[in-house]
């Protein structure tokens, strides 16, 4: 029975299981033990370890992991099994199975490590440790699990870091470029990026990289197996026994399990748990960005690319297989209507030049709108979407420092008009300051006129009043938008303002004799009301007051 289990699963080596470097846990023993043959202290590669296992079997081995320690009291070697051959068939099995290291507690069967046994260690590579009777395997183990629990959340944060820099490179201008640079961070090496017709896409070399990217001759034998399958599958390449390096090509599939390209990592030794994870990821992320390029997307690329070359044909975005396509590059039904976003910045400058920029600019406005169809324009950006624009897309937007001009929903045709339509209510956003739906703001000519033009149309009709005392002229507009509301009823503007119709006559005359316009005709009437909503702040007054009874 083991002494414990490690708190944290990774695939490592095949096994499931996380490792810790085995002269990590020897120089971490208590005070005490001995490294009575260390078979690593002439070279060779780093041994592992993945568990501790106390036992006084003669034959352990059925019960073994590779890459384990073997913990013993010295039972197997009581009587004849202290024998030479006996010991020696004992530790043979033991490196048969990949045990990393032999730990001989001494007490209550011997007082010291037998004679056979360091032989037999020596003889076979195996790694020999002394333990005194006063330190008890389970210290031993609890040693064990304290570097493993380490050992996990190091993996752990290497793979949380590494995945998060090939994320952010995925959505760079040159995914495949920087992906590579990104992976060569946590997997030093180097990497290919091979695509269908087995030419080099992209490639990248770690700064401290201790192998070099191998002959083109051996690079196409690799890949050529690894096209020649299918299926999940590796190809692997040991280039040389000691110091040559690893080759390891991972296919990059389509959605029908066809193979669209290749990534193809060397390295001075096998992957760690991180390591594969990370691989792992970056494998995912370059068969998106290839199917992407060559399978998925398509509606935007069909549809732009129709549009393109065909911009005037009759009837062009009537028919059934643009409206079709419009709809799934907004990721929308089949026939779904549609609204047209305008975006611009709220301090009105313009959006971003640099490529990098730009390329990340749309991939945002991509998100927010859930639509392909987004492009940078000299105001901000214009978007086609399926959305309902509500108010926490709204709000997401306003906070990134934008506003909004937002269309009603409309059949694919009248996308083009709509658009158009969209610019008188974008410059009206702007004076106002905030985003404006269509819908919310019905046609009307205060609407068309804007602000900046009403002020305009304000100071021509009411400048002659400009020579009055600002209470006496805002007194006098305030009964004259009395007056106008009441459409000319004496009785009614009266009881509006507090006044007798009397003074109501006297100052609607005045009021006419001042301006120079007749206020029996309709015409100027409206054009008056109309100039009344844009009235300055110095020229209103209190609400009741009077210019004069």
């Amino acid at each position: 029975m083991s002494l414990f289990a490690p708190t944290v699963g990774t695939e490592a080596d095949g096994g499931g299981l996380a490792s810790v470097p085995l002269e990590r846990f020897l120089s971490g023993l208590p005070e005490g033990t001995r490294r009575v043959y260390d078979a690593g202290a002439d070279g060779g590669p780093p041994i592992a370890v993945r568990w501790a296992e106390p036992s006084e079997l003669e034959d352990p081995t059925p019960y073994l992991l590779e890459h384990e320690v073997v913990l013993t009291a010295g039972l197997p070697f009581v009587g004849d099994g202290g024998a030479p051959d006996a010991v020696d068939r004992y530790v043979e099995r033991l490196t048969r199975v990949s045990v990393s290291a032999l730990v001989f507690g001494l007490d209550p069967y011997f007082d010291e490590v037998p004679a056979a046994l360091l032989a037999a260690c020596r003889r076979h590579r195996l790694t020999l440790v002394s333990a005194p009777a006063e330190i008890p395997f389970a210290a031993l183990g609890l040693q064990f699990a304290r570097l493993l629990e380490a050992e996990n959340v190091r993996v752990m944060r290497q793979m949380a870091e590494g995945n998060r820099r090939l994320m952010r490179a995925a959505l760079a201008p040159r995914p495949e470029a920087d992906l590579l640079e990104a992976l060569m961070r946590t997997v030093p090496g180097w990497a290919l990026v091979v695509g269908a017709n087995r030419r080099t896409r992209a490639r990248a070399v770690a700064a401290k990289s201790r192998v070099g990217v191998p002959a083109q001759e051996v690079l196409d034998d690799v890949v050529g197996r690894l096209f020649a399958g299918r299926g999940p599958r590796v190809e692997t390449r040991q280039l040389a026994p000691e110091g040559g390096g690893w080759i390891v090509a991972h296919p990059l599939r389509g959605a029908r399990d066809e193979t669209l390209g290749a990534l193809v990592l060397g390295a001075e030794a096998p992957l760690d748990a991180a390591g594969q994870s990370v691989v792992g990821t970056a494998v995912g992320l370059l068969e998106a960005l290839l199917r992407q390029r060559t399978e998925g997307a398509l509606a935007p690329s069909q549809l732009a690319t129709g549009l393109l070359l065909r911009p005037d044909h009759p009837g062009a975005a009537e028919r059934r297989e643009v409206v079709d396509l419009a709809a799934q590059s907004a990721s929308a039904p089949s026939g779904s209507r549609l609204r047209v976003v305008h975006g611009f910045r709220a301090d009105g400058r313009p959006g971003p030049t640099a490529r990098r920029d730009r390329s990340g600019a749309i991939l945002q406005w991509r998100r927010i709108f859930d639509t392909k169809l987004v492009e940078l324009t000299d105001f901000g950006f214009t978007a086609i979407t399926r959305l309902n624009v509500e108010p926490a897309v709204v709000n997401e937007v306003e906070a990134l420092g934008w506003r909004l001009a937002v269309s009603d929903p409309v059949e694919v045709p009248e996308l083009p008009e709509e658009h158009r339509r969209l610019a008188v209510l974008r410059a009206r956003a702007f004076e106002a300051g905030r985003t404006l739906r269509a819908s919310g703001d019905p046609v009307s000519v205060p609407s068309l006129l804007g602000r900046q033009a009403g002020e305009l149309l304000f100071e021509h009709a009411f400048g002659p009043l400009g020579g009055l005392e600002s209470d006496r002229a805002a007194a006098l507009l305030d009964v004259l938008e009395a007056w106008l509301r009441a459409h000319g009823g004496w009785d009614a503007t009266a009881k509006a303002t507090g006044l007798h119709r009397n003074s109501v006559r006297r100052q609607i005359a005045q009021v006419g004799e001042l301006i120079g316009r007749d206020l029996s005709d309709a015409g100027t009437r409206a054009e008056l009301l109309i100039a009344l909503r844009y009235r300055p702040s110095s020229y209103v007054g209190v609400p009741g007051g009077a210019a004069g009874r």
